[in-house]
């Protein structure tokens, strides 16, 4: 969320503001009070609900508050805006950047209430129309005062329109409220909800308090829900610091909570999760297994929104970082389904995955549209992610011949702490420059963290690829019998058409091109079994050069008109270049 008001300018995800050109220093605990405010500017913020928002899970007494606030209004003064804080007595603040409400009129509108409101409110919840739930329940907070399965049915409504930042305040609401109406289960829910919001904007600090004052509300209740999905939070927490060991133990707990309690959401998600943590330690089968199983549970049992789209958006992740592209297309149709019947829009993650799995069939346009708007969602939804985002839209540029574009691409992705890889290192080799690609492909397979883990396949492929390239024979066959040995680890065509690209490149040095000619049919049939036409053009080119090296001038012919088809079809110039190229060679 990037707001400008006065001569000021709020950039949240940089945590940054700034004063004309000038950067204005905060302390990290009064930035959250202004976001905080700004994002709640439709309406008076109690002093309760920020004391829960900015202190989750510590005893504080108002009058550190206030201190916060004045703070925020010093700071605020420099540029003229020190009234933009409007305090509003035994009720709260607001911010007002427009003006605002007098406090008169806002006392007045208080005391009309729209007898009917709440319960068509509730009905457009139940019907799943969102955006109209969303606006009545704002017109509703106006007028009177919100239960906590109000304020829970209002934050869903902004969940399943793509709006999760700005359901914080909300579910900050329910906490409070759940808790006034000795509702520990349900406030224990709503401040794990919290957790996972906070968790996926990177905030792993926040993401712990509100798991701790989950803790904390059902500590004492044998009989709550609320622990199983505590597992599940603490799992992810564990996988967001390194601890996969952990994390897997977590997700276990939490699935054995579900099973044991019938509760087919928290099982699920648990063996979602278990699934997710145990491809990235190696155990594929069960792994897959795991994840299949737990939606299968979650489309059974219908799940809510939210909770089927944490689980599809997992599987579309693994798929993704494992090269399972055949899946990845089968579970995106199912996504895709889900989200219909369920009338959610896509969220950042999900307009992700969508666009790589759209690039790597080919439709790159669509990609193109689909990253685009992945990075203008990411930026507020889940920050964490924005690398990967530019990562595949460099992928989505080079595919197109937009090789500046790609470089930008990638370098935006290396900025936020990403490895771009293997697309940059692809991208070094096209453009001649083997030994860069293969010490930046090297450099990628540093760390433990599950991204690592679960992408090691496809990066160890594209060593073996690039190894070969740049004429590391024998570190390339060592890659390419290391990766056939570990079969059941990395089961995936993707992989295996890689291996056979980098054996046809050993065959050819070693002067056998009917043999390399073998290695490359085969990696053209890979592809095309997972439906990925960019990359099966691309291996038909390779198979026109060496039949024109062979003398099979007929054969060459046959495999430039069927690429240069798709190439056009697709929109890549990339390709289309090279198609040209061969096709002087065969004139």
């Amino acid at each position: 969320m990037t707001v400008e008001f006065g001569p000021f300018r709020l950039d949240e995800p940089g945590r940054v503001l700034r004063l004309a050109d000038r950067e204005v220093p905060l302390q990290p605990r009064i930035f959250d009070l202004l976001v905080y405010l700004v994002r709640s500017r439709a309406r008076v913020v109690s002093k309760d609900e920020l004391l829960n928002a900015l202190w989750p899970g510590v005893t504080v007494t108002e009058s550190s508050l206030q201190r916060a606030v004045s703070v925020l209004r010093g700071v605020l003064r420099e540029g003229g805006m020190e009234d933009a804080i409007r305090s509003f007595p035994r009720v709260g603040y607001r911010f007002c950047i427009d003006g605002g409400l007098p406090e008169a009129e806002y006392l007045h509108v208080t005391t009309e209430l729209e007898p009917d409101g709440l319960a068509v409110a509730q009905r457009a919840t139940a019907e799943q129309r969102w955006d109209e739930a969303a606006a009545l329940y704002q017109r509703a907070d106006v007028v009177g005062t919100l239960t906590g399965p109000d304020l829970d049915c209002w934050a869903l409504a902004l969940q399943c329109l793509g709006r999760p930042s700005d359901a914080i305040p909300i579910i900050v609401r329910s906490v409070a409220a759940h808790t006034q109406a000795g509702e520990s289960d349900a406030a224990a829910n709503s401040a794990i909800t919290l957790s996972s919001i906070h968790l996926e904007r990177g905030e792993t600090a926040v993401a712990k308090g509100w798991l701790a004052r989950a803790q904390d509300l059902v500590a004492a209740r044998p009989d709550a829900f609320a622990p199983g999905r505590i597992y599940w939070m603490q799992s992810r927490v564990a996988a967001f610091e390194g601890d996969l060991p952990q994390a897997l133990k977590l997700a276990e707990a939490a699935y054995e909570f579900g099973r044991q309690r019938g509760k087919i959401e928290i099982e699920a998600l648990g063996l979602m999760y278990r699934g997710f943590y145990r491809l990235s330690l190696g155990d594929t089968g069960a792994g897959l297994a795991d994840q299949d199983h737990a939606a299968a549970l979650a489309l059974s049992g219908k799940v809510d929104p939210i909770t089927g789209s944490v689980l599809y958006c997992n599987i579309l992740w693994a798929c993704r970082t494992f090269g399972d592209w055949a899946r990845a297309n089968q579970w995106t149709l199912g996504y895709q389904e889900f989200c219909a019947a369920s009338r959610m829009d896509f969220s950042g993650s999900c307009q992700l995955h969508r666009a790589e799995v759209l690039g790597i069939r080919g439709s790159l346009q669509d990609a193109l549209a689909h990253i685009n708007e992945s990075l203008a969602r990411l930026s507020d939804d889940a920050p964490w992610a924005l690398g990967d985002a530019y990562r595949v839209l460099g992928d989505i540029q080079s595919a197109i011949g937009d090789t500046d574009a790609a470089l930008d691409a990638y370098e935006k992705a290396y900025a936020v702490g990403w490895n771009p890889e293997p697309g940059h290192a692809l991208l070094l080799l096209d453009r001649g420059e083997p030994e860069a690609a293969y010490a930046s492909l090297e450099r990628s397979l540093i760390g433990e963290s599950w991204w690592t883990l679960q992408r090691q396949g496809m990066l160890l492929a594209h060593l073996a690829l690039v190894a070969a390239h740049a004429g590391q024979h024998e570190k390339a066959q060592a890659l390419i019998d290391d990766l056939a040995g570990q079969g059941e680890r990395w089961p995936m065509p993707s992989i295996r058409a890689l291996t056979n690209e980098a054996s046809a490149l050993l065959a050819q040095a070693h002067g056998d091109s009917h043999k390399a000619l073998r290695h490359l049919h085969l990696a053209r049939q890979l592809w095309t079994s997972v439906e990925s036409r960019l990359n099966a053009t691309r291996l038909r080119l390779q198979i026109a050069a060496l039949q024109l090296e062979l003398k099979d001038l007929r054969g060459a012919a046959t495999e430039i008109r069927a690429a240069t088809a798709t190439a056009e079809e697709l929109g890549s110039q990339n390709l289309l270049q090279k198609c040209r190229a061969l096709q002087r060679r065969l004139e």
